[in-house]
């Protein structure tokens, strides 16, 4: 399937094109997938102050690590530090439950998403090509009847995780990938100029049935 390849000038023009796409979310109103990592953070920032009325928005999690919800490793501490402290009208928030052991919490989850139909999907990409906490060669990969499973950390923190399946995130009907940076022009290369492969789970996330946009800057697409 083919994407739409978005080369902005740097990291902070990037993160205002993914920030443009909450606020519009925010405007119409839907559901999001958010994601982690410290990529995101600006655009976050950008996207509450812009629209501080995100009272018809559910937020979702592609992923988080199991861990308390205020631990700085958790993505909803992210999005409670950048999003939500903008906002004068909170969206609904899905959280990945904590207290629970991964098996449960994934299994909640996958409970929980049973119907949800995603607008928007916002994705990261890794050094080593994963997106969410979907790694190269995981068997998470190979699952197609579950909405969100368990899995293994595979890199640091080495903390366990609970992600959306690849059904899941594809069944958005707006994909985006937000990379930044020179280390991303490699994994960039593999996920978006490359056949699909396992050894690059972003290569295998596309929209089912919409738009997969990637949102790079000029850095991390120096070798597409």
């Amino acid at each position: 399937m083919s994407v739409e390849l978005a080369v902005v000038r740097d990291a902070a023009e990037a993160a205002e094109r993914a920030a443009a796409l909450l606020v519009d979310l925010a405007h119409s109103g839907g559901v999001v997938a958010l994601a982690g990592g410290s990529t995101p953070r600006a655009a976050y920032a950008l996207a509450a102050a812009a629209e501080p009325d995100w009272s018809r928005v559910d937020v979702w999690y592609g992923d988080d690590r199991v861990v308390p919800a205020d631990d700085e490793r958790s993505n909803q501490h992210l999005v409670a530090t950048s999003l939500l402290p903008g906002l004068g009208a909170p969206p609904v928030l899905h959280p990945i439950r904590p207290g629970l052991t991964p098996d449960e919490a994934a299994a909640a989850y996958d409970t929980e998403l049973k119907g949800v139909r995603l607008d928007l999907v916002l994705l990261g990409l890794g050094a080593d090509g994963h997106t969410a906490s979907l790694f190269p060669g995981n068997p998470a990969l190979s699952v197609t009847n579950r909405r969100a499973v368990a899995t293994a950390p595979g890199l640091a923190p080495w903390v366990d995780r609970v992600t959306m399946t690849i059904p899941m995130l594809a069944s958005g009907e707006h994909v985006v990938f937000l990379a930044v940076g020179a280390d991303k022009a490699e994994p960039a290369r593999r996920a978006f100029g490359e056949p699909p492969s396992q050894a690059t789970p972003a290569s295998l996330v596309r929209s089912a049935a919409g738009r997969t946009t990637v949102i790079l800057d000029e850095a991390a697409a120096s070798q597409l």
